[in-house]
């Protein structure tokens, strides 16, 4: 693969910056990203206040990856974005008020056997009691009934949106050329007759040429490529809950809090904001396009997420927030959202060219868990691009074809690590909702 050839990225999330910035670093000489904001994109997976940066995984592939970005995330090019902090996981048995994920201890014991193979350092915690005494802040019932958890202390959180912007600006002093609103948000391809992409076309109608295009563009993939149901986009629930100055002080040392079973998740207080964020990592909401028959984000450009959640939504962080700070449930939460996992069967990446269109790779499949990996991610992705990575590593993350013809909802269910009730399609009076606060949102974003 010639290093002159001109590289086409669409999308300016995490897989799209790391693969720009590590083609600059490889002697790449065009590199073009594409896309309809500026970094950090309002409304991608890869902007936000706050994300899980942990190596606890119960598979070894990314446990050993997500150890090699954790050490990155302690050095200078991301150290000012990373916060390092216990990471506390439980899990707990369901109830009819309380539904949960029957994998969720599997899942758990894998993750702890993955972490002792790799000879890493994890802390049993058998019960509540013991919870409290290790981490005194947390003052609810916890994860009841049938607590079993552990700790982890090489663990941490980022602030996405802080760590999207530093890497968007070592993009630029590379080299990287950056198109966006109308003239980079990419809505079509131009094909010669074989299948080969001439150029990328935008909402403006510009066409932007190039020999090899990556699309990045995580949620919004199945609706601008032909996806064959390998992917999904599914939207999870996000709370911010506005915390006191002295609150945020009283609170600075929790760790995070990630209950398998119901999916629900805390990070210490963002100082920066005052905010108490919390967030499902569940099997989520889909979002039908009926023109192209697929699940979907909203495609125009917006300012910001939605201020809505749907209301049984609401109350399943409320019910998280209870468990652990009861007090704190009647203040509410000052805002929440959607935001929109792309989802493969497995929870596995796709890095792969796409089957009907040899210069078109395909880069995309977080499945929720992918900001962690931002230090090396372009790493990998440009091997997979170059083909220069293990066979192992290209068959994981191949593009998946065995579901053409359809799937089963449940050959969508991840990793084993979701948490909660099944996935549902937004209902039409959800989505209206949605559509009008969106719109709201985007309004007052202006004043």
């Amino acid at each position: 693969m010639a290093k002159s050839e001109r590289v086409v990225i669409i999308g300016a999330g995490a897989f799209g910056l790391g693969t720009a910035l590590r083609l600059k670093e490889e002697g790449y000489t065009y590199v073009t990203v594409l896309d309809r904001s500026m970094p950090p994109v309002p409304d991608g997976s890869s902007n936000d206040i706050s994300r899980i940066i942990r190596f606890d995984y119960g598979d070894a592939i990314y446990a050993r990856i997500a150890k090699e970005a954790f050490e990155l995330w302690k050095t200078p090019e991301y150290s000012d974005a990373f916060y390092q902090t216990p990471c506390l996981w439980v899990c707990q048995d369901g109830t009819p008020e309380q539904p949960v994920q029957p994998q969720a201890q599997e899942y758990s014991d894998k993750t702890k056997r993955v972490l002792s193979e790799m000879g890493q350092e994890w802390h049993a915690v058998k019960s509540v009691e013991e919870a409290k005494e290790k981490f005194p802040k947390l003052t609810g019932r916890l994860a009841s009934p049938g607590f079993d958890g552990f700790y982890n202390n090489a663990a941490g959180w980022a602030d996405a949106g802080k760590a999207i912007s530093r890497l968007a600006s070592r993009c630029i002093s590379a080299g990287v050329s950056f198109i966006t609103g109308p003239n980079g948000q990419v809505i079509d391809f131009e094909k010669d007759q074989h299948g080969n992409i001439k150029a990328a076309i935008t909402a403006d109608g510009n066409k932007v040429p190039g020999d090899k295009f990556i699309v990045a563009t995580g949620a919004w993939t199945a609706s601008l490529v032909p996806a064959w149901n390998s992917m999904l986009a599914a939207g999870q629930l996000v709370g911010y809950l506005k915390l006191t100055p002295e609150e945020v002080i009283q609170l600075k040392d929790l760790p995070i809090y990630f209950n398998f079973s119901t999916g629900f998740f805390c990070f210490p207080p963002h100082e920066a904001t005052g905010y108490l964020k919390v967030a499902v990592h569940g099997l989520g909401y889909t979002r039908n396009n009926e023109s192209a028959n697929v699940s979907s984000p909203p495609t125009n450009a917006v300012a910001s997420r939605a201020n809505y959640v749907p209301a049984e939504g609401l109350k399943r962080m409320e019910a998280g927030l209870r468990d652990l700070f009861p007090h704190l449930v009647s203040r509410g939460f000052e805002r929440t959202g959607i935001c929109w996992y792309n989802d493969t069967p497995t929870g596995d990446f796709i890095f792969d060219f796409h089957p009907d269109h040899k210069n078109l790779f395909i880069a995309t499949g977080g499945s929720g868990h992918a900001f962690k990996f931002l230090p090396v991610i372009g790493k990998y992705i440009s091997a997979a691009f170059q083909r220069n990575l293990p066979s192992k590593l290209l068959d994981k993350w191949r593009f998946p074809t065995q579901f053409r013809e359809g799937f089963r909802d449940d050959e969508f269910a991840g990793d084993g690590s979701r948490g909660g009730p099944a996935r549902r399609e937004l209902t039409a009076s959800e989505r209206a909702t949605f559509d009008s606060a969106l719109k709201l949102s985007s309004r007052q974003s202006k004043i």
